[in-house]
């Protein structure tokens, strides 16, 4: 299948997924559309033990476009957002995100929809989100079990940008590494992951999914809703939006 904006490439045991929409690899619709079939080539693919997924140029990425948040086109961008962060989260396949630069918003909720974080020492991420009045729902729906209230409250309502090495220590990432040591560390884990069973790796990772008390579609539902229903119908969240598209500071009404 042919792609725009991403890269999908198998070598042997491992499949690897490139975000080519540098500098900062925003997620639009098109994009979000051309990874969910790519997720689905996946899949689809036998022998594919590990899946890789990174960013071209100077970031992971920097999230999702502004343009798509606004009223008339949030609904479709967030259920074509959620589609794919649940394709990726329920793949059969383990997952590493190789992140480096910016990794914030949706890009931050793209790498924590993987198995594994591993980050370059220059990393920034966060969910800048609260900002401009808005939250990110996959992440409300999967932060607090992933780093409990009090991680999962510090990185949503303050909206400030954390270090690779804050990210560890949270929870968010596995390890950190210099950066011009990110891309060989990830293909040695890849390297270990493909001398296991491939049977075995998928029926652990199907079993930890499984345990997890409420299943993560009901809850990212549950985020989606409150997102659509309450705070789009907000002034705040609209004065967000349009303060950003301005490059202006945005002036709450609180209502």
């Amino acid at each position: 299948m042919g792609y725009r904006l991403i890269n999908l490439g198998f070598r042997e045991h491992r499949a690897s997924l490139v975000l080519n929409r540098p500098p900062l690899n925003i997620l639009n619709l098109e994009m979000l559309d051309e990874l969910l079939d790519a997720l689905e080539e996946v899949e689809t693919e036998e022998g594919c033990k590990v899946l890789t997924v990174r960013g071209e140029g100077k970031a992971f990425s920097a999230g999702v476009d502004v343009a798509d948040h606004t009223e008339e086109r949030v609904a479709t961008m967030l259920r074509s957002f959620h589609k794919a962060l649940l394709k990726l989260f329920y793949l059969e396949v383990p997952t590493i995100a190789q992140v480096h630069g910016h990794c914030l918003g949706g890009g931050l909720e793209l790498a924590m929809a993987c198995d594994l974080v591993y980050a370059a020492s220059g990393t920034t991420l966060g969910q800048p989100e609260i900002r401009l009045a808005a939250f990110p729902p996959f992440g409300a729906a999967m932060y607090p079990g992933l780093l409990g209230v009090r991680g999962a409250s510090e990185l949503i309502l303050l909206g400030r940008n954390i270090s690779a090495a804050e990210a560890v220590e949270m929870g968010l990432a596995n390890m950190v590494f210099p950066d011009e040591e990110l891309e060989q560390k990830v293909k040695e884990v890849c390297a270990e992951l493909e001398g296991h069973s491939q049977v075995a790796l998928r029926l652990a990772k199907k079993a930890m999914r499984s345990a997890m008390h409420l299943g993560p579609p009901e809850a990212v539902t549950a985020a989606e809703r409150v997102y659509l229903e309450e705070l789009m119908a907000t002034e705040d969240a609209r004065e967000g939006i349009a303060a950003f598209m301005e490059k202006r500071k945005p002036v709450w009404r609180d209502r």
